[in-house]
């Protein structure tokens, strides 16, 4: 079960930092909420994985942590705030630009200035 998430998280990582480098707003968004799908899983799984516990100290050998579920609910109602407001942003600069690249325009050899 742990190599199954720890499998998971890499490649959620792996496929977020694929996408953030691709220099296109909306391939950045998504990499973005990968790499936070990733964050958050890592999270969960650091209260230890137990299978079939319950979520309320009952038993002091088998109970899920609190903590991480808190956590990563948390972070979830963040991450989506977070990615609406740069869903607008890239939105307002695609608009105002015509263009979706990320990166900056091209600068001149001889002076370094942008066009």
């Amino acid at each position: 079960m742990e190599l199954l998430v720890a499998s998971a998280i890499g490649v959620l990582t792996a496929g977020g930092l694929y996408l953030v480098l691709r220099l296109r707003t909306f391939p950045v968004i998504m990499g973005i909420s990968l790499l936070t799908y990733a964050v958050n899983v890592f999270l969960f799984a650091s209260g230890q994985l137990t299978v079939g516990a319950g979520p309320i100290l009952t038993d002091a050998t088998t109970y899920a942590d609190p903590l991480p579920q808190a956590l990563v609910l948390t972070a979830i109602v963040i991450s989506f705030g977070m990615t609406a407001v740069v869903v607008m942003i890239a939105l307002g600069a695609y608009l105002g630009g015509d263009d979706d690249h990320v990166d900056d325009p091209k600068a001149d050899p001889e002076t370094g200035n942008a066009p």
